[in-house]
């Protein structure tokens, strides 16, 4: 039943979003590793939506990628981006002070991309390796993993976003120039607001749930929840849920990108992924989630976004099948594809 009533309050069925930056706003963000897979999250909780309609809302800098919860990268609605970065910036950035110190980012290191990039970026989207080619001209090394790192760095401290595409090469901008207005929140009322977006579109969902998923300190995260909790309701087990949430009609049948939030929203997945079936879904734990199709909340299988083809971990009645067509072409309908 959990797995259900997920499908609900994630608004994968049901939804009454109106446009995509709507529904990444209610949920607070969303997974961006793969900005394909992202834009088909936003889209299935859009009805009708295209992607066209998706890229619209981020060339417009309506929604943004950057490195808010545990500092993986999200998409998130730009007027949010300023407070999540500040609620979470500390923990990312004392997270990572190891790796930082094996690639030799030291902060005057630091310092010194910050100052590069905010020069460069000025009334400008670059693209990855042109950062790369400007911090390496600056007598910053960027070889291994130190690009990636000076970008997060900057980003994580509310300097850079991702701004609007290039063809199909993604670029960086200023904060300031492509996100201006955000709202200004700070504290506890910060913490707050996250814990009430959370368990409103992901209940029903644990405390430890929460605190993994936006990787906050396990006491601030604790507050969040006890800031909203007379405005949720709480089952025997401690998870707790928007109040009057309901379970879709059965069968709900779906075709999830590889990491939407209704596996990477959760500490424990145990809800809608059968354990023995996790390698397959992330094989060698290389932390690639492959998309999913899902079955009333629960994965019964994978597919492949290029061919739609489909690997069951268990056969389908014929009925289900045809669901599992109708999902698949749902996807084609929100590329504009036509099989």
């Amino acid at each position: 039943m959990r797995a259900r009533l997920r499908l609900r309050s994630q608004a994968l069925v049901g939804s009454r979003a109106r446009d995509a930056t709507q529904a990444v706003r209610a949920m607070a963000g969303l997974q961006g590793q793969d900005l394909e897979g992202a834009k088909w999250s936003i889209g299935l909780r859009v009805p009708k939506s295209t992607v066209a309609d998706v890229e619209r809302a981020f060339s417009e800098g309506e929604l943004v990628r950057t490195w808010p919860m545990r500092g993986t990268l999200h998409v998130v609605a730009a007027e949010d981006v300023r407070w999540l970065l500040s609620l979470t910036a500390k923990g990312n950035l004392q997270r990572a002070a190891y790796r930082r110190k094996q690639l030799g980012l030291d902060e005057k290191t630091l310092s010194k991309s910050r100052k590069v990039l905010a020069r460069v970026l000025r009334g400008k989207h670059l693209t990855r390796e042109e950062l790369a080619a400007a911090l390496s001209r600056a007598k910053l090394s960027t070889e291994g993993q130190r690009a990636y790192h000076l970008l997060w760095d900057a980003a994580v401290q509310g300097l850079i976003c991702t701004g609007a595409p290039r063809g199909k090469a993604q670029t960086f901008a200023l904060l300031d120039e492509w996100a201006p207005k955000s709202r200004a929140l700070e504290g506890d009322e910060a913490l707050a607001e996250l814990a009430r977006r959370y368990f409103t579109t992901r209940g029903p969902a644990s405390l430890k749930d929460f605190t993994w998923w936006s990787g906050l300190g396990a006491r601030e995260a604790k507050r969040g929840l006890e800031a909203v909790k007379s405005s949720l309701e709480e089952d025997d087990e401690g998870f707790s849920s928007p109040p009057g949430l309901s379970a879709p009609a059965s069968p709900t049948l779906l075709a999830l990108p590889g990491f939407d939030e209704l596996l990477l929203g959760y500490q424990d997945r145990s809800a809608s992924l059968d354990p023995k079936y996790a390698p397959r879904i992330c094989p060698g734990g290389n932390g690639v989630f492959q998309p999913t199709l899902v079955l009333d909340g629960r994965v019964v299988g994978t597919w492949r976004r290029a061919t739609r083809e489909l690997e069951l971990f268990t056969s389908l009645p014929r009925a289900r099948r045809r669901l599992a067509d109708e999902a698949l072409a749902r996807y084609g309908a929100f590329l504009g594809k036509q099989d």
